[in-house]
């Protein structure tokens, strides 16, 4: 870099762009090189953070139309905007998801992307009625769980939860239909927006409530029944990480806890490992737990002591 003055004395900052730009260059061919990344790996494009988040914010519009969608949505327009609303982003989801399967696809696998991402986009389509009919259980569940909510409206439009609750289903879909990375960014874009961090692969019943949510961390193997609900700083994770031989972690084994149906989970709450939570159990605030409990368990800390300071000794 360097510093000069031109001739009416305005001060200008120069760098060497070629130098760095080949520097950069050497650093990504050299990463490249040392993982066996092909001159063809990611030549068709890798699917946009960008454009997902203006789809994902579409699809919000098209299950909520009239509290998610935009101010001129009405009753007597609404199947319009969905459905003109509905084609384009899932047009522009099928591209999205034809990145995600060719970038990493052989010239002889390449023939079945147009097919594949056909088949999931069918297939997602296809959900969106049910998706829709089991959020209005999370939006029902977080009204009536929240005595400080006045209707559901309120919840739709601020609660983070229910945000995070609506990205993830429809991260959940795409994963279980073949699209993880798309999948993957949808929940991390919910994850920026609420501190909500729940891995697409979870599985979660219906009527599920987080309140407040802010800190909630759960697994990608986690399995979650019916009107469960969460507070916030709950974590359902792993315990341990097996390695194989050669060092490396090993991918999709069970490694999160199973919550049954008509669990509550408050503050703090630590669950680590395959273990399963009864149905019906309430799980205390700041709890650490790595081994399983029968239903309709009560887990506490241990009660706080507290004894009264001893009298200062009298004076000489």
């Amino acid at each position: 870099m360097s510093v000069a003055e031109d001739d009416e004395g305005s001060v200008g900052i120069y760098w060497d762009t070629d130098a760095i730009v080949g520097q950069l260059r050497d650093a990504r061919e050299a990463w490249r090189s040392a993982r066996s990344r092909n001159a063809e790996y990611g030549s068709v494009g890798f699917p946009s953070r960008l454009a997902l988040e203006k789809i994902i914010a579409a699809l919000c519009g098209v299950l909520f139309p009239l509290r998610l969608g935009p101010s001129f949505v009405r009753r007597h327009n609404e199947d319009a905007y969905v459905a003109e609303t509905l084609q384009t982003a899932l047009s522009r989801l099928y591209g999205q998801i034809r990145l995600e399967l060719g970038y990493s696809l052989s010239q002889e696998e390449a023939a079945l992307v147009d097919q594949d991402a056909a088949r999931i986009i069918r297939h997602f389509a296809a959900a969106l009625p049910r998706l829709r009919v089991l959020l209005d259980t999370d939006v029902e569940a977080a009204y009536a769980g929240d005595p400080a909510a006045r209707s559901v409206d309120e919840v739709l439009l601020c609660y983070p939860c229910v945000l995070a609750i609506i990205h993830h289903r429809l991260a959940h879909l795409l994963h279980g239909l073949g699209a993880p990375l798309i999948a993957r960014i949808v929940s991390e874009i919910a994850n920026s927006r609420t501190g909500i961090d729940i891995h697409p692969g979870a599985s979660i019943g219906e009527s599920f409530f987080i309140d407040h949510g802010t800190g909630v961390v759960i697994g990608e193997t986690a399995v979650i029944g019916a009107r469960v609900r969460l507070y916030q700083a709950v974590t359902l994770g792993a315990r341990s990480f097996p390695a194989d031989a050669d060092g490396a972690l090993k991918k999709g084994h069970a490694r999160h806890p199973i919550v049954e149906d008509d669990v509550v989970i408050y503050a703090g709450a630590t669950i680590l490992g395959r273990v399963t939570i009864g149905r019906g159990s309430t799980i205390g605030g700041n709890v650490w737990l790595t081994e399983s409990v029968p239903p309709l368990s009560d887990i506490r800390q241990a009660d706080t002591r507290r004894e009264p300071l001893a009298a200062p000794a009298p004076s000489a």
